[in-house]
């Protein structure tokens, strides 16, 4: 970052992403152009639905923090669920899988998504063979 970014996550713009059905919001706090070393978003996702897929990263760490809501967040070593007030911390390997969902049928589950913000970043897919890599000048898909 340049410069000293405040956000407040009601009045942070949203962006929607859909597939198959399922869809997320996600709100950044820092623009992805200006994601130099660290990354953070606000991320809402409704009853029944999941953000981003299950993955990891070779190179960047993430931490979520639960602000509203509960998840349930699918890991190597199973189920974990997550209450309002607590955070998850992912390493960058195949350890750190993860997946979170929604398991509520009535309330939002709002979190804070941050951590490093590496580049170049590739991030697998677990249990596909599926990928991307995350770099400067884009993000570009493969398969393995």
């Amino acid at each position: 970052m340049k410069e000293i970014i405040v956000k407040n996550y009601k009045e942070t713009e949203a962006v929607i992403n859909s597939q198959n059905g399922n869809s997320f919001t996600v709100k950044n706090i820092i623009p992805q152009e200006m994601t130099d070393k660290c990354s953070a978003n606000f991320v809402e996702v409704e009853p029944g639905n999941f953000a981003y897929g299950y993955h990891y990263h070779e190179e960047n760490e993430e931490i979520f923090y639960i602000i509203s809501g509960e998840a349930s967040v699918k890991t190597e070593n199973g189920d974990i669920i997550l209450k309002e007030g607590d955070a998850i911390c992912f390493p960058a390997n195949k350890s750190g899988s993860h997946v979170i969902s929604n398991p509520s049928k009535t309330q939002k589950l709002v979190y804070l998504d941050f951590g490093t913000a590496n580049k170049p970043d590739v991030v697998h897919f677990t249990g596909t063979n599926q990928g991307m890599v995350v770099a400067k000048s884009g993000i570009y898909n493969f398969t393995k």
